[in-house]
């Protein structure tokens, strides 16, 4: 910020535009250093980590919660895979007469055995996720 002889103020952050004869006003103050202590530099210590906590009983309650969802969940996601299984034995014992060629009967039974599949990891993945909880 400059003000020139007749009062007048420009506000500039390139040297080159200001005013002729203007003086230089100061809006801010500038940042002061911090001191600089004499001896060893000092460590700046840590944040204090406030993490909320939970006593032991209200944990040990969302504990058993969570492994009660995760065996409900683990129970139901089996019941689809044993449906899953037997939808795939279905369309593997019957054969139409347009698929006499192989390939066809392949198309047709892939997205059954993609289905076990993916209901097989999903067993799997709850199983490991029971056997994480302490």
């Amino acid at each position: 910020m400059y003000r020139d002889a007749q009062g007048n103020v420009t506000y500039t952050n390139v040297s080159a535009a200001t005013p002729k004869g203007a003086t230089k006003i100061r809006c801010f103050q500038a940042a002061t250093p911090p001191a600089v202590s004499s001896g060893a530099p000092q460590r700046a210590e840590p944040p204090e980590r406030t993490f909320p906590s939970v006593d032991r009983d209200t944990q040990r309650e969302r504990d058993v919660e969570r492994r009660r969802i995760l065996e409900q969940e683990l129970a139901a996601e089996q019941r689809r895979l044993g449906q899953a299984r037997q939808e795939l034995e279905e369309q593997e014992s019957v054969r139409t007469g347009d698929e006499r060629n192989y390939q066809r009967f392949l198309d047709r039974v892939q997205p059954y055995q993609e289905a076990v599949e993916t209901h097989e990891r999903n067993v799997q993945a709850l199983q490991r996720e029971i056997n994480n909880l302490r």
